[in-house]
């Protein structure tokens, strides 16, 4: 089961930051790498569909990055106590 972030440590906090950080990073390049695969797909193939398909396809790190967020606003909360 999933805490809250409010039911963490700042211990905790602070590691699933930096998992988060680190997943959002790995997903980040396989992400770049195969959009740069599609894109060049799309162009050899003359589909140039795929190419919104490569563009569109980063809004799946989106709730990553908002997680991320969160961690970091409720670190800045605990330290501002």
């Amino acid at each position: 089961m999933i805490k809250k972030l409010s039911e963490l440590t700042i211990e905790e906090l602070l590691a699933e930051k930096k998992k988060s950080k680190n997943l959002l990073t790995g997903f980040g390049i396989v992400m770049l790498i195969l959009c740069a695969i599609l894109v060049f797909a799309a162009v050899k193939s003359k589909n140039y569909a795929l190419i919104a398909v490569a563009c569109g396809s980063f809004i799946t790190l989106l709730p990553m990055t908002t997680r991320l967020g969160q961690i970091d606003a409720e670190i800045k909360n605990r330290e501002h106590k």
